[in-house]
């Protein structure tokens, strides 16, 4: 099985949050960043600033963490944000070289 990413992104005034999941990170924020999917939730409000992400052995454990924060409100998806992330800088920089499968 393969390794799992959850990821939260935002946009440049971070009025919107996005999460997801994914086995191949930094792909993934590319994507998001070149709006490969214009029609796309992401594409349409500009949330292409990873602000935190949580990595997992298994994509299966990182489906279940992102319905757990998906059920959650926005406030708990800002103190996951601050607890790893408290300028809520992009991340993109930092992660652009995981290794992935």
């Amino acid at each position: 099985m393969k390794p799992g990413f959850i990821y939260i992104i935002t946009n440049k005034y971070q009025t919107v949050v996005y999460t997801g999941v994914t086995s191949n990170l930094p792909q993934r924020i590319l994507e998001h960043k070149e709006k490969r999917y214009p029609t796309s939730f992401s594409a349409r409000y500009n949330v292409d600033l990873l602000v935190y992400y949580e990595q997992f052995q298994w994509i299966g454990d990182a489906i279940a963490r992102e319905k757990q924060i998906k059920a959650g409100s926005r406030e708990t998806k800002n103190t996951l944000i601050r607890s790893l992330n408290p300028t809520r800088k992009d991340l993109f920089e930092e992660i652009k070289d995981i290794m992935t499968e």
